[in-house]
């Protein structure tokens, strides 16, 4: 993620960039699934919360700390994580999973019944 995709959470001193993270978002038969980078979070470090129709993403990173070392030069900007989603009536509200492993979020948002991808047959007259 490079610095065009991170907002300034502020203008005072100590304020920490907030990255958008880039989703990947697959569409399955009873189920939409959602791959979110969040590089260093970790399940304590997420707050998921549906709101109505709106699905936000929260993540803060801990930044590293450099005890008895002098930091000579950081490339690597930390900053917490901000995403939000409205969701449509086609996602169900019930049963949303989410979990979290090398620094990728999954969640798993089941499709209503009616929205469900389902095979029609077709019969000979």
């Amino acid at each position: 993620m490079n610095q065009q995709e991170a907002s300034a959470g502020g203008n005072g001193a100590g304020q920490r960039p907030v990255y958008r993270p880039a989703v990947d978002i697959v569409d399955a038969p009873n189920e939409m699934v959602v791959f979110a980078d969040v590089p260093g979070v970790d399940e304590t470090h997420l707050d998921i919360t549906l709101d109505k129709n709106v699905l936000s993403i929260r993540g803060t990173v801990e930044p590293p700390s450099f005890e008895g070392q002098t930091r000579v030069r950081t490339e690597y900007g930390v900053g917490d994580f901000e995403r939000t989603f409205t969701l449509s009536d086609d996602v169900s509200r019930d049963g949303i999973e989410a979990s979290v492993k090398d620094g990728v979020l999954q969640l798993k948002l089941p499709k209503t019944a009616r929205s469900a991808r389902q095979k029609i047959n077709v019969v000979a007259r």
